[in-house]
């Protein structure tokens, strides 16, 4: 039978896996689509659904986090034990990356195909808005941080239950809405590696920025809500 620990890595895959590929893909696959492309709206609700799907399937494994940043805020915020971390970020990778490699072979599966940036997130000259390293920076270490306060606070003891999922799924759909146009929006290193290894060159080069500033911006928003809620706090990941 698989161990408590060896479900948690599985299903910390899968969500992972869940949210890079209907996320990612529906900016590969169906944003630019011919008369019916999602566009910025579409993709971002795309995001937000993998989250609240995702949650509700998986939350009462794991916590649902999908994300190295928010493991290492439940970290910080002492919703997680910290021996716990590396497998939760190594199941998250993988996640990513296999669900990158999926959708590359779905998306180069017709003639004439055109990957454009592959949902990769950048800076500069690969910013959808052209935006500079600085900027993509102070976005993605504050909304990662909002993103955290939310997960942290939705996810309390005082918290009404049964809505947690709903709130952090439109927290990253509004998350996407803000910042598309800055980085492509990361606030998560998972899905930022899984992309960057079937995109161009330029892609990779920039990774180092989308794993500084969310984690970074993780333990931001753990301390602020350390502060907030106290140490005492319990949530549902302390659990895990």
């Amino acid at each position: 039978m698989p161990t408590r620990t060896s479900k948690i890595w599985l299903v910390e895959f899968l969500g992972t896996f869940w949210l890079t590929f209907g996320g990612c893909g529906s900016a590969v696959l169906a944003a630019a689509f011919p008369g019916v492309g999602i566009g910025l709206l579409g993709v971002s609700l795309a995001f937000g659904l993998t989250v609240v799907t995702g949650a509700y399937a998986f939350g009462p494994i794991s916590g649902a986090h999908f994300n190295p940043a928010v493991s290492l805020g439940m970290v910080v915020a002492g919703r997680l034990r910290p021996s716990l971390l590396p497998g939760y970020v190594v199941s998250q990778v993988l996640g990513a990356c296999v669900a990158a490699g999926v959708l590359y072979l779905i998306a180069t599966g017709k003639p004439g195909a055109e990957l454009g940036g592959f949902a990769a997130n950048g800076y500069g000259a690969h910013s959808p808005g052209q935006y500079g390293m600085w900027a993509a920076l102070i976005s993605e270490v504050v909304m990662t941080a909002v993103f955290l306060v939310v997960i942290l606070g939705a996810t309390s003891a005082q918290a009404a239950p049964g809505f947690a999922g709903l709130a952090i799924g439109v927290c990253l759909t509004l998350i996407h809405l803000v910042s598309i146009p800055v980085t492509n929006t990361s606030v998560n290193p998972a899905r930022s590696t899984g992309p960057a290894l079937f995109a161009p060159d330029w892609a990779m080069h920039q990774l180092w920025l989308f794993w500084v500033a969310p984690l970074a911006g993780a333990v931001i928003g753990a301390l602020i809500h350390r502060v907030i809620a106290g140490a005492g706090d319990v949530g549902l990941s302390a659990r895990a």
